[in-house]
C-alpha cells in the first residue's frame, strides 16, 4: 500500500514539475529563452539565423499566396489574409509602396529573381489601374483604395470612398518608383514619379499646428479635404483630414528627383524646403504626428509617422543640428504613448500601434528596434541595444512555420506582416551587423540602389558583363550598382582572394576606393567603398 502511494505520489511531482515546465506560447510557437530568462527567437537561438529565416518565410508566402477570384494574387486585392475565405477589405492604403521598399532590400540580400520579377508586377498593374485622371485637380497621384474589391481598379479611400486620395501614400508609392527606375533604367517608372512628385509639389501650402502642408485625404476633383470624426468620438465630423506627418518619404522623393536633375527641380526645392520647415515647427516641436492608416476615419496619433522621421532626420543629420536631441524627444514620446510591458517577465518592452488601437504590432515593435539600433549606432549611446535585439526577437513569434505574420491579438495583415516588416529586419542588419546570419553571403545594405545581385549558383548573367575570362568556379558574387559611386556592406562566410571593380582589383585600405575586411566569430564583414565603378566581382 505505502510503495502504491508513493509512486502516486511521485507521479503527481512529475506531472506538476511538467506543467511549470511547460513554455507559454506567443501565438505560433512557446516562447524561448536564454540562460537568464530573456526571451531569443522561436527558430534558433543566433538572432541572424533566425532573421534570415523568418523573412524568408515571410518572402515565400508571398510569393506563393493564391490567386483570387479575378486572376489577381490575392494581395492585390486584400489587406488581410484569411485561409479559408477571401476578407471583404480592400487594400492598405501603403501596402504596394510597403511591399517595393522590403523587396528593393530584400533583393539585394537575396539575389533571388522572382522578388525583382514582383516588384515590377506590382508597379506596373497599380500605375495602369490605380491612377487618378491626368485632366483633374489632383492628377496622376494613385488611390490608396479598390472601392469595388475584385473591379481589379484602385479608385478611392477605404473610409472616404471613391475620388479619395492620400497624397502621403502617393508620395511613398513614387519614392519606390524612383528606386525601380534605378534598377531597371526604364524611364517610365521615372516619369510616373515626377508626375506624382509634380502634383504634391503644386499643391504644398502653408502649414500651422491644425493643417499640415499636403492634406491626409484629398478629393482628386473637387480639391476638398473630406471630414473625419472629431477626437471624442461624440459622433461629429470635423476637418482633421487635413493633417499627417507622414512626409519624409515625399521630402525623400524630392531629394531623389533634385540628385537625378529630372523634373520641375525649383519646385522640388520649394517643396522640401517648406515640409522640412513645417516638420521643425509643429511636429518635431509638439510631438503632434496625427493619423496614418487607411481603416481608421478619426483622429489617431501613430508611431509609424514619429519613427519614421525619427530615421529621416539620422539619414539626413546636415539639416538638424540637433538631432540627438530630436530623435531622443521623439524616442521617448513613443515610449510613453505606445510601449507595452506584457511580455517584462521576457526581458522585453515591445511597441503598440497607435492611439486608438493600442496593440502589439509586429511591423511597429521591429520598426522601433531598426531605429533605435540606428540611434545606437550613430550615437555611440548603447542603452536601447539589448531592447532593440528582444523586440526584434519577439516579433519572429508573429510568424508561422510558413511565412503567415499576423499581430498577436489581431489577424495577418499584408500591410504589416510584409512590406511593413522585411525592411525593418534588413535595416537593423545594416546598422548592428553582427545580426546578419553567421555563415551566409548577403548583401546587407548599399548607398546605391543595387541593380543586380548574383551570388554563388546563380551566376549565369554576370559572363555577358565583361568577365568572360574568369573563372566561374572561383566567383562568390557578382552584383550592380545604379550609382559609380557607393558603399556596400556584405556579410560573407569568407574574405575574398580578390575583389574587382569593373575589371580592376581592389586594395585593402581605410581610405578612399577600396575594401575592408572586418573578421567576426564565422566569417566576416566586408565593406567596399567604389568611387568610379558600378560592377563589383567577388572571387574566392
Amino acid at each position: 500500500m505505502l510503495k502504491r502511494y508513493f509512486l502516486y505520489f511521485i507521479s503527481c511531482c512529475i506531472a506538476l514539475n511538467a506543467i511549470a515546465q511547460q513554455k507559454e506560447m506567443l501565438i505560433y510557437h512557446p516562447i524561448q529563452t536564454d540562460k537568464k530568462g530573456k526571451i531569443i527567437p522561436w527558430y534558433n537561438a543566433d538572432p541572424g539565423k533566425s532573421y534570415s529565416h523568418i523573412i524568408g518565410l515571410v518572402w515565400n508566402f508571398w510569393d506563393t499566396m493564391r490567386r483570387d477570384m479575378n486572376g489577381l494574387p490575392y494581395y492585390m486585392n486584400h489587406q488581410v489574409w484569411n485561409p479559408q475565405f477571401n476578407d471583404p477589405r480592400g487594400i492598405g492604403g501603403d501596402q504596394f509602396a510597403m511591399a517595393l521598399s522590403s523587396w528593393r532590400l530584400f533583393y539585394a540580400y537575396s539575389g533571388n529573381e522572382r522578388v525583382k520579377a514582383n516588384m515590377l508586377f506590382i508597379a506596373d498593374y497599380y500605375l495602369t489601374h490605380g491612377l487618378s485622371p491626368a485632366d483633374c485637380k489632383w492628377p496622376d497621384i494613385p488611390f490608396p483604395y479598390n472601392t469595388y474589391i475584385y473591379s481589379g481598379v484602385y479608385d478611392g479611400d477605404m473610409r472616404s470612398g471613391r475620388d479619395i486620395a492620400q497624397p502621403d501614400k502617393a508620395g511613398s508609392f513614387a519614392l519606390e518608383l524612383v528606386h525601380l527606375y534605378k534598377i531597371t533604367e526604364n524611364k517610365l517608372y521615372l516619369q510616373a514619379a515626377e508626375k506624382i512628385a509634380n502634383t504634391l509639389a503644386s499643391h504644398i501650402r502653408e502649414g500651422n499646428i491644425n493643417y499640415s502642408p499636403l492634406p491626409f485625404k484629398i478629393n482628386v476633383y473637387s480639391g476638398q479635404v473630406p471630414l473625419l470624426r472629431d477626437h471624442d468620438f461624440t459622433g461629429t465630423w470635423i476637418d482633421t483630414a487635413g493633417y499627417t506627418t507622414n512626409w519624409a518619404p515625399t521630402m525623400q522623393l524630392f531629394l531623389d528627383l533634385i540628385e537625378l536633375n529630372r523634373g520641375n527641380i525649383a519646385a522640388y526645392k520649394s517643396g522640401f524646403q517648406d515640409l522640412l520647415a513645417w516638420m521643425k515647427a509643429y511636429p518635431l516641436k509638439e510631438n503632434k504626428w496625427g493619423p496614418f492608416f487607411e481603416d481608421v476615419d478619426w483622429w489617431s496619433e501613430t508611431q509609424i509617422n514619429a519613427m519614421t522621421f525619427a530615421r529621416f532626420i539620422m539619414e539626413h543629420r546636415e539639416y538638424f543640428p540637433g538631432w540627438k536631441m530630436d530623435v531622443v524627444r521623439i524616442m521617448e514620446w513613443v515610449h510613453k504613448n505606445f510601449s507595452n510591458d506584457k511580455w517584462e517577465k521576457y526581458g522585453v518592452t515591445v511597441t503598440n500601434e497607435q492611439t486608438v488601437y493600442q496593440t502589439p504590432a509586429n511591423s511597429h515593435s521591429s520598426r522601433q528596434a531598426a531605429d533605435e539600433l540606428l540611434f545606437v549606432k550613430l550615437s555611440g549611446d548603447s542603452i536601447l541595444y539589448e531592447n532593440a535585439i528582444r523586440e526584434l526577437n519577439w516579433a519572429t513569434y508573429m510568424v508561422d512555420f510558413d511565412g503567415k505574420n499576423r499581430f498577436p491579438q489581431d489577424e495577418p495583415w499584408l500591410t504589416d506582416g510584409y512590406g511593413d516588416y522585411v525592411r525593418h529586419y534588413l535595416r537593423a542588419m545594416d546598422a548592428a551587423p553582427e545580426l546578419t546570419a553567421a555563415g551566409e553571403d548577403h548583401i546587407i545594405s548599399s548607398t546605391s540602389v543595387i541593380q543586380q545581385a548574383d551570388y554563388q549558383g546563380n551566376l549565369k548573367k554576370y559572363i555577358f558583363l565583361g568577365f568572360e575570362n574568369v573563372d566561374s568556379s572561383k566567383v562568390k558574387l557578382f552584383y550592380r550598382s545604379f550609382d559609380t559611386n557607393g558603399t556596400e556592406k556584405i556579410r560573407l562566410k569568407k574574405k575574398p582572394s580578390s575583389i574587382l571593380l569593373d575589371y580592376k582589383p581592389l586594395t585593402e585600405n581605410k581610405t578612399g576606393e577600396g575594401y575592408e575586411w572586418q573578421t567576426m566569430q564565422v566569417g566576416g564583414l566586408l565593406t567596399i567603398r567604389r568611387e568610379n565603378g558600378k560592377k563589383v566581382l567577388l572571387l574566392q
